[in-house]
């Protein structure tokens, strides 16, 4: 191509006009960001995301809710802050969310009684919970939100003095684990002795039976089913032991237990080595308390049930397990064990059920207060123990928030924080270690030689 003074006018003209172009669609996208914004999440694990549980329980919460953050002029603060409570506005457009710095307003700061710099409130029809600065996780905010949408208090009464499974103790065969979930979203427990307090009050929304281990006095028995009688809820989780006196309740509930204990091939085959643990991998259409639970769980050494409803009473299977399980009345301790069509009773075996009682008769355009009670013929899948295994957690939270008349809360796990650490082996940590301080210099430098052993040679 011959150079002419034209050409090179050409080339200044297309340069200068790259230039503008270029100026201008920068300016462009700028504006559109301005006007519209996207977001993806790339995590592995969809750490800077709401999980499925948050988004459900988000679109459980009906009207506005405020999210008011006392924070000072700190930008890092206050963009941990947004960030955290703009994952929840994404799903919820009747979120009001506001920074409040204390010390211009602390007159509003001293009326809700705030105490720290980063401190939430979330606000929802006439109640609020506090969160603190160290709080802010998904898993703290969708557990505060749990606990406003909860109208009232909820007291889960746990009966005591017999041996029963402590809400506060550490051992094994103790219920701390559960007790604190629950009481992270809203409900409130405390034990009781009725040979020392003679009643179960009259706050009660839950009495829990936890396994008792030796037997109950006759007045402490006619406590509970003047308790039963009256109305109240209760959550009997019964084992494979003597009813130490409940024979009475067992008979006013219609419940039996069947002799022996559940084995289960189903158990086995998924790994489980105990043929006395029995697993439970789907649940019966249409009870309310399993309803969208679809996770296994799991019931070491549990009793069957069988019986029929009393009258007034509605009843339901809620645990059932497999064909390859039956109710074993001989010996586990020889290691073997087989099916005996004359003395054991085939599965599928129930061992939980639900009952259901209307109180009194509705009126018109109002719902009847509905008596709930749920037998379990094992204690041990809500030990501290074994409430890791799969779903018994979920679902002992799920029959707890049945009981309470928490039906809006039921199909949202319990676990919302996704797993973000990493752990590494200490071989894994040399190997990453000398990669970094070893093999990634002596890779530049071999590629730097070799580039220069090229061109030299040309």
């Amino acid at each position: 191509m011959q150079v002419t003074p034209r050409s090179r006018q050409l080339v200044r003209l297309n340069n200068w006009l790259f230039v503008v172009l270029l100026l201008a669609v920068a300016g462009l996208l700028g504006w559109v960001s301005t006007r519209y914004s996207y977001e993806a999440d790339w995590t592995a694990n969809g750490r800077h995301s709401l999980s499925e549980a948050s988004v459900t329980l988000l679109q459980r919460i009906k009207g506005p809710l405020t999210i008011t953050a006392f924070a000072r002029d700190n930008q890092e603060l206050r963009d941990r802050i947004r960030d955290l409570f703009d994952r929840y506005r994404r799903h919820d457009q009747d979120i009001t969310f506001s920074f409040v710095n204390p010390d211009s307003d602390p007159a509003r700061a001293q009326a809700l009684n705030i105490t720290g710099d980063g401190e939430v409130v979330l606000q929802y029809q006439g109640r609020h919970e506090h969160l603190f600065l160290t709080d802010l996780n998904e898993q703290n905010v969708s557990n505060a939100l749990q606990r406003l949408l909860r109208s009232g208090e909820r007291w889960l009464v746990f009966l005591d003095g017999h041996g029963e499974r402590r809400p506060e103790g550490q051992a094994n065969r103790d219920l701390s684990l559960w007790v604190k979930q629950l009481e992270d979203k809203g409900l409130k427990t405390r034990s009781i002795n009725l040979a020392q307090e003679g009643a179960i009050p009259d706050n009660t929304t839950v009495l829990v039976i936890a396994d008792p281990k030796v037997d109950l006095l006759p007045g402490e028995v006619k406590a509970v089913q003047d308790y039963v009688t009256r109305g109240g809820n209760l959550l009997w989780l019964a084992d494979n032991d003597p009813l130490h006196g409940l024979e009475p309740l067992a008979k006013q509930l219609g419940v039996m237990f069947l002799p022996g204990i559940v084995v289960d091939l189903t158990a086995q085959q998924l790994g489980i080595p105990s043929a006395a643990v029995a697993a439970v991998t789907s649940y019966p259409p249409g009870n309310p308390v399993t309803r969208n639970f679809n996770l296994l769980t799991v019931f070491p050494v549990a009793v069957g049930l069988s019986g029929d409803a009393p009258e007034g009473w509605r009843r339901q299977a809620l645990l059932q397990t497999g064909p390859n399980s039956w109710e074993e009345t001989g010996s586990l301790t020889s290691g073997k064990v087989s099916f005996d069509a004359k003395e054991d009773i085939r599965g599928p075996i129930t061992i939980g059920i639900n009952l259901m009682h209307d109180v009194d008769k509705p009126e018109p355009g109002k719902r009847a207060h509905q008596q709930r009670v749920i037998v379990t013929g094992d204690a041990d899948f809500l030990s501290n123990e074994y409430l890791g295994n799969v779903g018994n957690l979920d679902l002992g939270i799920n029959m707890v928030n049945w009981l309470s008349a928490d039906e809006q809360l039921l199909d949202i796990p319990a676990k919302t924080a996704p797993d973000t650490h990493l752990q590494l082996s200490p071989l894994q940590s040399s190997v990453i270690g000398f990669g970094f301080w070893l093999g990634l210099p002596a890779l530049l430098l071999g590629g730097g030689l070799t580039l220069w052993l090229r061109r030299r040679k040309r």
